[in-house]
């Protein structure tokens, strides 16, 4: 495991490929609608608010009544009795990632500058803390966001964002005026 920049969220590394479709988040609000077994498993336990799966690691964001004494070896052992049993990854690609839908072909390019960007610079640095940045729009000048994993609600998240991602993206991308997250 690996503490993050958020109190709340924990980072459970894996040698093992646990997502071939990068980062996809799970809120615990949104359990009824979730298929994978082993992701419905884990916001089962007691004070699970959310989790991010990504291709080497599981952040995951807990409640601020429950503590990760009590949490860890739980996840942990989910964890390990899923790679050991199922012999593939939690997210495979079986499942389809949504595609954005375009509106013309220089912003076409400038949503594709703005993702370079981001996988590039940004999301590696992110998920460093066990978080994970998803690109939602780009419309006048203002690029939306959505941070998810450990990054979501942490304290530390809007200084990253304003600091770090909108600075960036306004350097690299000259389009960029303002980054919003979501």
């Amino acid at each position: 495991t690996e503490n993050t920049p958020n109190p709340n969220a924990v980072k459970f590394l894996s040698e093992k490929t646990l997502s071939e479709i990068g980062a996809t988040e799970f809120q615990k609000k949104d359990i009824k609608k979730i298929k994978n077994n082993f992701i419905k498993n884990l916001l089962e336990f007691d004070g699970i608010e959310l989790i991010l799966v990504s291709e080497n690691f599981i952040s995951v964001k807990k409640s601020e009544k429950v503590n990760w004494d009590s949490l860890k070896p739980s996840i942990i052992s989910l964890m390990n009795d899923h790679l050991e049993k199922a012999k593939k990854p939690i997210l495979s690609k079986t499942i389809e990632k949504t595609s954005i839908q375009k509106k013309s072909k220089k912003e076409d390019l400038i949503v594709k500058k703005i993702n370079e960007v981001l996988d590039t610079k940004i999301r590696p640095a992110v998920s460093k803390d066990g978080g994970d940045i998803k690109f939602l729009s780009f419309d006048n000048g203002k690029v939306k966001v959505e941070l998810r994993g450990s990054c979501s609600g942490c304290p530390s998240s809007l200084m990253t964002l304003k600091n770090g991602v909108q600075n960036l993206l306004r350097h690299y991308v000259k389009e960029v005026i303002d980054v919003e997250a979501i």
